[in-house]
């Protein structure tokens, strides 16, 4: 069953989350993840307006959480610190 990555993201610092972009884009290729969101224009219809939206699709839960723990999603995880807040998520598809 295929798994999401969803992630919502406060982008805090552009020049230093440029970092992170490009060492998290060599850890979905490396992972083969789908891209199905990345900060496209949204439209907030209710709750709090949401920062960068990105949406990863994984073969299963397994492997987003391989993914999340890897070592090449490590480096873009410190080249992330002080660059962006996020929140995010593993959901199972249907």
């Amino acid at each position: 069953m295929a798994a999401y990555i969803l992630a919502d993201v406060e982008v805090t610092d552009p020049i230093r989350y440029a970092e992170y972009r490009r060492w998290a884009s060599e850890a979905i290729r490396l992972h083969d993840a789908k891209i199905l969101v990345r900060g496209g224009a949204t439209e907030r219809l209710e709750g709090r307006e949401p920062g960068r939206i990105v949406v990863l699709e994984f073969r299963d839960v397994d492997h987003a959480r391989a993914f999340y723990h890897s070592h090449e999603y490590g480096k873009a995880r410190a080249a992330r610190a002080g660059a962006a807040d996020m929140n995010m998520l593993i959901v199972e598809g249907i």
